[in-house]
């Protein structure tokens, strides 16, 4: 059994989760600027409860961004400090790709576009196919602005994630069988979605655990 401690910090929200075989233990809170003081203890807790030590864990993976500067800062320190420690490896997921996968507990669905409010007129998107629950296959993802959103193909769209403050810029590209602004990436599917990475023998050097920024870029790849 894998066993993984993942991090996400870069929203509103700070959460951990200790994914351990089929079982998922989360801890979850909406925390506006308190992830810096919240994250370890929530650690620290999570481990205690299912008595699990660092040096027990096969890895550690984090939200590694899009999202605000300072959360997705945490994410990444954190995860450093922790795997350097422990000599683990680490992998990094996309925030977007979390969203899209947490918010099938709200309304499943085999299409959805997650979007973050990244301010100054522009948003984080990124477009996924669901695929089981598990996994998060990107069709389109970057910084964007409302009026210069990408060509996508259909409108039965799930749009979720603050982003949604375009929403008519949204609804007027794409359509959307249905929008939940208040929708969050959690640690739990970070763990999901970096299992498969895990289990490939993907997970970098500590050292290279860091934020990805897509102000001035566009990745792509299948787990973002």
């Amino acid at each position: 059994m894998t066993r993984i401690l993942a991090l996400e910090t870069a929203g509103e929200t700070c959460s951990v989760a200790l994914l351990d075989g089929s079982e998922v233990l989360e801890k979850f809170e909406m925390a506006p600027r308190k992830q810096t003081e919240l994250v370890l203890p929530m650690v620290e807790s999570l481990l205690a409860e299912a008595s699990v030590s660092l040096a027990q864990l096969d890895g550690i993976a984090f939200g590694h961004g899009p999202g605000a500067f300072t959360g997705v800062r945490v994410a990444a320190a954190v995860t450093q400090g922790l795997a350097f420690s422990a000599d683990l490896p680490v992998v990094g997921v996309s925030t977007l790709a979390a969203c899209a996968l947490s918010v099938q507990t709200q309304a499943p669905s085999p299409k959805v576009i997650a979007v973050f409010d990244a301010r100054m007129g522009e948003l984080y998107l990124g477009a996924y196919r669901v695929d089981d629950g598990k996994q998060a296959v990107v069709l389109e993802d970057g910084l964007f602005r409302p009026d210069a959103l990408p060509e996508l193909d259909g409108d039965d769209w799930l749009i979720a994630g603050s982003g949604l403050v375009h929403e008519e810029a949204l609804l007027a590209c794409y359509g959307a069988s249905r929008c939940i602004p208040d929708a969050h990436p959690h640690a739990q599917a970070v763990a999901v979605l970096a299992l498969s990475s895990f289990e490939r023998g993907e997970g970098v050097r500590a050292d290279l655990a860091q934020p990805v920024y897509l102000r001035d870029q566009v990745i792509q790849g299948a787990v973002r």
